[in-house]
């Protein structure tokens, strides 16, 4: 059991920072880049802010999920192959992550953000409207579950923008549809790789729970918005969020060289 100690006064600062990073999951992903920096600001250890980070994650898309499936946008029963196979994506990369180092991965993951970003910036129809189906069944699941699954378990920045873009242009649906059927699957791989996290003994339970409730409050108030302004709000923040998230991911692999060529020492 391990056990981490933060003041009153920062717990209140989490509180916050869980819900602002919520709502901003719930429309466009990428809230983890918000509380990841934060928890680790603590003095938690890498390996005790992920953990404590999946916990507090499932607070957010867990409440998404629940509120897109009571509102009828998502139905379970067609997604059951979907979240089997996003769970064991999930629950392989965060088994494999512990004994694979992921510097690959942290290389090329800013190019595919900020593809991503520009995918949605340059395509303004896309996601306006339903539109054809290209995937069904099992080979579906295997892409937007397995492996985004996988990738959310091994990695995790961004996972909520690479299921919805699976689900825009893979099946065909709305973006605000995309972004519901986005957040079950996310709630899924977040539980998988908590899962794991717990068997290792990492999640500082205390600061996860706390931070857990911010979330849950944070990502009702977005999904609220998902259905309400829908194409006009998601696509504009799938693009800043995409730009931020790249540029965070870039500044942490090569901060020291982007300075350097700046002229700063």
């Amino acid at each position: 059991m391990e056990w981490f100690m933060v003041s009153p006064l920062m717990l209140v600062v989490l509180f916050f920072v869980a819900m602002l990073a919520g709502f901003i999951d719930s429309l466009a992903g990428g809230g983890g880049l918000i509380t990841v920096p934060v928890l680790l600001a603590t003095g938690m250890s890498p390996a005790h802010a992920l953990a404590t980070n999946k916990l507090q994650a499932c607070g957010g898309s867990v409440s998404s999920s629940i509120y897109f499936i009571r509102r009828k946008v998502v139905d379970l029963k067609d997604q059951k192959l979907n979240i089997l196979m996003t769970f064991i994506g999930s629950t392989t990369g965060a088994l494999l992550v512990q004994y694979v180092k992921s510097d690959v991965l942290r290389q090329i993951l800013p190019l595919l953000v900020i593809c991503i970003g520009l995918y949605f910036l340059l395509m303004p129809k896309l996601g306006e409207e339903d539109r054809q189906r290209r995937l069904y069944g099992l080979p579906f699941a295997l892409i937007a579950g397995g492996c985004v699954g996988f990738y959310d378990g091994f990695f995790g920045p961004g996972a909520g923008s690479f299921y919805a873009l699976a689900f825009v242009t893979l099946c065909g649906f709305n973006l605000a549809k995309s972004t519901a059927h986005a957040k079950v699957l996310n709630a899924t791989s977040n539980l998988g790789g908590l899962l794991l996290f717990i068997i290792g003994g990492k999640v500082i339970w205390g600061t996860g729970f706390v931070m857990m409730a911010g979330q849950f409050l944070g990502a009702r108030m977005g999904s609220r918005l998902v259905l309400s302004k829908g194409q006009k709000l998601i696509r504009p923040m799938i693009v800043i969020v995409s730009a931020v998230m790249s540029a965070k991911l870039l500044f942490d692999s090569h901060g020291t060289e982007i300075l350097h060529w700046l002229g700063i020492n």
